[in-house]
């Protein structure tokens, strides 16, 4: 009988354990900080062990971000083998100025306000493809904000800075680089949550950066993409909310009209859990799973684990009412009473200006979308 009750006690105390283990696996991801959402940023990674792609993962589930990879031309080098010799022959290369050819991106760097690059480290350095990517671009990336994530080892990352900075020497350096090495890898996801509220992101002119998406009572932010679509959302949404009603589809989405147009600027799109994209103009999708297609980015829903999210959006239902608003105390579009003649723009607080750039301003007290 004894030995009976044992089993049994030790039955229940694996069951235990194995339930533990998997809420630790849907645990939510950190919240995005509020200042990396506000600019339109790139995160250019290169990754030849799959280090770096997995602390790309991480910190594209922690902000909205475009995404590039960088690969090299000639994919059969092994730059480890005999101790690292071919690689430290691209670099010594490097010195005499032949940079190792990598294959054309998808994204022109010279469009985004912030950059965060993701590169292994080789023997000291930063990886040679990372390097010749950085060259390539120093011109286009004069003048923007900058951030670096290095993976190594063990060893210190002091002369990848020193890369970084000598490719760049025009650039804003947002903080100090990330270190991620084999003694903190597993923390990966809280290293960057706490790296990303100490950079300095350039703001964009978007008046709202994130707009509220609300569900059966519960509500959760999207943090915006910067583009025309997004800024005609938010200038729809100062009218006041929107609700569509929307449907699952193929078990990764849900989707479906929002009643009126949005401009597009589409673009092959490997969507992920938490994306809101725009579809043919005028449909609105919400990922909870994965799928590639032409669509027009619109923003991020962060901070829920997979689980989370799909029953947030309440994935495989029909009919499911999902509500878009300002958040509170966002800037509203007032009407300013001005004659017919009067061609000037005006801020949305009221004040004049002489020279419009892209954003949302008020002319003949109508909203414009520049």
């Amino acid at each position: 009988m004894k030995q009976f009750l044992l089993l049994v006690a030790a039955m229940l105390f694996a069951c235990c354990s194995a339930d533990n283990e998997t809420k630790a696996e849907t645990t939510p991801a950190p919240a995005a900080p509020a200042n990396a959402s506000n600019g339109k940023t790139l995160v250019a990674y290169y990754s030849y062990t799959g280090d770096s792609r997995r602390i790309m993962n991480e910190l594209t589930q922690q902000l909205q971000a475009d995404v590039v990879e960088i690969t090299p031309v000639d994919k059969t080098q092994r730059y480890e083998a005999n101790n690292y010799a071919v690689g430290n022959q691209l670099l010594n290369d490097i010195k005499a100025g032949n940079y190792p050819a990598i294959d054309p991106v998808g994204h022109d760097a010279a469009d985004y306000d912030n950059i965060i690059v993701v590169t292994p480290l080789w023997h000291s350095q930063m990886a040679a493809i990372m390097q010749t990517y950085l060259h390539d671009n120093s011109e286009k990336m004069a003048g923007k904000n900058m951030a670096l994530i290095v993976s190594s080892h063990s060893s210190g990352i002091s002369g990848v800075v020193n890369d970084a900075k000598h490719l760049l020497p025009n650039v804003t350096w947002m903080g100090d680089a990330l270190w991620i090495n084999n003694s903190n890898r597993s923390r990966t996801a809280s290293l960057i949550e706490n790296w990303l509220k100490t950079l300095n992101f350039k703001q964009s002119n978007m008046e709202s950066n994130t707009v509220n998406m609300t569900i059966d009572g519960v509500t959760h932010a999207v943090a915006l993409a910067d583009n025309a679509a997004t800024q005609a959302l938010v200038a729809k949404l100062n009218e006041g909310p929107v609700s569509v009603s929307l449907n699952t589809n193929g078990d990764f989405e849900i989707w479906g009209p929002l009643g009126f147009s949005l401009p597009t600027s589409n673009e092959w799109v490997d969507g992920q859990p938490g994306d809101v994209l725009l579809y043919s103009g005028s449909n609105i999708c919400i990922f909870y799973g994965t799928n590639s297609y032409n669509y027009t980015r619109l923003g991020k829903l962060s901070g829920l684990s997979a689980g989370e999210l799909k029953s947030f959006l309440k994935g495989g239902q029909s009919n499911i009412a999902v509500t878009l608003s300002l958040p509170s105390g966002a800037t509203k579009v007032n009407r300013i009473s001005s004659p017919e003649s009067d061609n000037r723009y005006y801020s949305l607080s009221g004040q004049p200006v002489e020279h419009p750039t892209r954003g949302i301003y008020i002319k003949k007290g109508k909203k414009v979308v520049m």
